[in-house]
């Protein structure tokens, strides 16, 4: 029982260490675990210099949506894969759907190099 013990101690010693190590090294950095494609691509629109084209700042200064709501749904909106065409050259096109304030919200979201430009917005209405 006295060896059971012991392996028990050297493994939680050897645990903890591990540990504090992870956060030295990843505890002052922006690491993140985006795994999910989801997640990734949104993580990569972010990054990018964000523009909006002519029609998505007519909607917004015509419309309830505001900047924030956009923000908001870059980072917890869903990516309509099936709508989207991620082959596209130069420019990948991205459909990404989003809920804010009671809103079912669509942007187009255009992503190059080192720009992405939101080329439409839209607001969906619920179907009855």
């Amino acid at each position: 029982m006295l060896d059971l013990k012991n392996r028990l101690a050297y493994y939680g010693f050897g645990f903890f260490i591990g540990i504090v190590l992870v956060f030295f090294f990843l505890g002052g950095k922006k690491a993140s675990c985006n795994w999910m494609p989801n997640d990734r691509m949104l993580t990569i629109i972010r990054s990018k210099h964000l523009i909006y084209s002519d029609d998505a700042n007519q909607f917004l200064v015509n419309s309830a949506v505001d900047s924030t709501d956009v923000s908001e749904i870059l980072t917890t909106g869903d990516i309509d894969f099936s709508k989207s065409k991620v082959k596209n050259d130069p420019c990948r096109k991205y459909l990404i759907n989003g809920n804010n304030n009671q809103k079912n919200i669509v942007l187009i979201v255009d992503v190059c190099d080192s720009v992405a430009t939101i080329r439409s917005i839209e607001i969906k209405q619920e179907k009855p």
